[in-house]
């Protein structure tokens, strides 16, 4: 167990610039880009309201008790939208992390060093993978928090110059509740992500060179294949199903929030013009209720699968 826990360290020291400098450099861009953006919004607003009184005494009045609940829940989808933006670097990062995870050590014959200590090619594979699902994403929702923390303060201080105090736009926002929800939603997002991560590191393992165009030139002209010949019209399906549950799984499960589509039908949401009740609705059981759906379960058994290939190929590899 301490030679895992040090496997998995050396991932995030040797690959410290993607898991944590890019989220930072994302989330600082992210933070920089809102606050010009408020800026330039007061200014415009500014110069279309003049000295119009009315302008700026209607905006007042507009936000009472419940307007501030929806300004609140507001505020709280802030803190999602820059966390998922976070999260959405990582998954480019982690997704050529995988791509070179088991091919650069074959490439550079620092294999052979690895191979001469005593570590098994199972927890060689399995930090990696580990480091890719868990560790990574944690980084950055930590990271995304942090910034969406301080844009939320931003905002409410902005508020304050409109007549509307800081700590009762704050108090109808929910940040522990959100924080609480995006570190839940991690084993989850672990589960989801399997078939790619599986895909990518089985393709890593197994190349001989160029692994990213194997990993993507296979499941793409399969899926170009399935659609020319109508394949899939032997199970009564289009060829979209293919691509959605196939190709879009082997290489697009990396993507945040992609199980949001196959959660439990029987959950409505909410009209979006309704942000607060749209934020209730969307809690961990509406989350969870993906693994509920079959496929989820089958993509992850295929990306174990593809994980052990992996192991297999990585103890029995050789390009001498």
């Amino acid at each position: 167990m301490k030679s895992f826990y040090w496997l998995v360290k050396r991932e995030f020291w040797e690959h410290k610039g993607g898991f944590f400098t890019a989220p930072i450099v994302a989330g600082i861009v992210a933070l920089v880009l809102n606050i010009m953006m408020i800026v330039a919004a007061e200014v415009m607003g500014r110069r279309w309201a003049g000295t119009d009184t009315h302008f700026h005494s209607n905006f007042d009045r507009a936000f009472d008790n419940s307007n501030l609940v929806q300004a609140g829940a507001v505020l709280d989808m802030t803190l999602y939208g820059v966390t998922f933006l976070i999260l959405g670097v990582m998954a480019i990062v982690v997704f050529f992390y995988c791509l070179g995870s088991l091919y650069d050590d074959r490439r550079d014959r620092s294999i052979l060093f690895w191979k001469s200590l005593p570590l098994s090619d199972s927890n060689t594979v399995l930090s990696k993978a580990v480091s890719a699902v868990f560790v990574a994403p944690a980084i950055a929702v930590i990271t995304g928090v942090i910034a969406g923390l301080l844009l939320m303060i931003v905002l409410a201080i902005v508020a304050t110059f409109h007549g509307i105090p800081a700590w009762r736009l704050l108090i109808e926002a929910h940040p522990f509740r959100v924080v609480f929800t995006l570190l839940l939603l991690l084993p989850l997002y672990a589960i989801w992500a399997l078939p790619t991560l599986g895909w990518l590191m089985l393709c890593s393992a197994w190349a001989r060179s160029k692994p990213i165009l194997w990993a993507l030139a296979i499941p793409v002209g399969a899926g170009i294949i399935v659609s020319w010949f109508g394949l899939m019209g032997f199970f009564n399906r289009g060829s979209g199903w293919f691509w959605t549950n196939v190709v879009g799984r082997m290489l697009g499960s990396l993507i945040p929030g992609g199980w949001v589509g196959q959660n439990n039908e029987l959950i409505v949401l909410p009209h979006h013009d309704d942000p607060a009740a749209l934020l209730q609705s969307l809690d961990l059981a509406y989350h969870y209720s993906a693994l509920a759906n079959p496929s989820t379960w089958v993509g992850a058994v295929a990306g174990i699968a593809m994980i052990a290939g992996a192991i297999w190929f990585r103890r029995w590899r050789d390009d001498s």
